[in-house]
């Protein structure tokens, strides 16, 4: 049993959309859904594996332009965080309108609560609750690795200039939910590279309390 992951960056603000999957079983979940509903089709085909769930970090439209066909499509459940529940379900909040897309999705089949643990095949992921960037963005954690959303990105963090971000908040949520995790862990956020919890510990400069956007 092991985890792999394929990435595919995708819409105007090259968003990563994941497929995550054990290769045991070859069950598949998309964290993330972005725009393209055909690419993601064509990705879980190319890899072989069975879309089981769909989970969103938080519900910003560069983060759920395929969710509407994507779950159609596969009639899979989406999970997303207490927070942005009626994000998804509403544009100017999720800021589909800005982007030239307007993107309103159903409601979520689950609400993903600090402490759940959402599986696919035989792996196991603990969601962690981070608001700040949104009110209910989630990060996803096992295998040592972290799905970090638009929380935490290689030495940068979070905008919370948009509706219902607070920056304060923000910095609680990876000082006191992420950056108590490994250095080794894997970090793989929302926009940009792969990082690590100790580069970012060592190396981000907006974690020392000052800054921010």
């Amino acid at each position: 049993m092991s985890m792999k992951y394929d990435v595919t960056v995708l819409g105007p603000v090259m968003t990563n959309c994941y497929i995550v999957y054990d290769t045991e079983t070859m069950e598949a979940m998309v964290i993330d859904p972005s725009w393209s509903c055909e690419t993601i089709a064509a990705n879980l085909q190319r890899l072989g594996v069975t879309l089981k769930r769909i989970v969103l970090t938080h519900g910003h439209a560069d983060h759920i332009g395929a969710l509407q066909d994507l779950r159609q499509q596969y009639q899979v459940p989406v999970y997303v965080g207490a927070g942005d529940k009626d994000l998804i379900t509403n544009s100017r909040n999720n800021m589909s309108l800005f982007v030239g897309k307007e993107i309103v999705c159903d409601s979520p089949d689950y609400i993903a609560e600090d402490g759940d643990i959402i599986a696919v095949g035989k792996l196991q992921f603990k969601v962690i609750t981070t608001p700040g960037h949104t009110p209910g963005g989630i990060c996803l954690y096992g295998s040592r690795t972290l799905f970090s959303g638009d929380t935490l990105f290689r030495y940068s963090v979070g905008r919370t200039d948009l509706y219902g971000g607070a920056w304060e908040t923000l910095l609680q949520s990876i000082n006191d939910k992420l950056m108590v995790l490994p250095d080794s862990t894997l970090v793989l956020p929302g926009h940009g590279p792969a990082t690590t919890i100790g580069e970012e510990r060592t190396g981000n400069p907006y974690l020392d309390g000052d800054g921010g956007w």
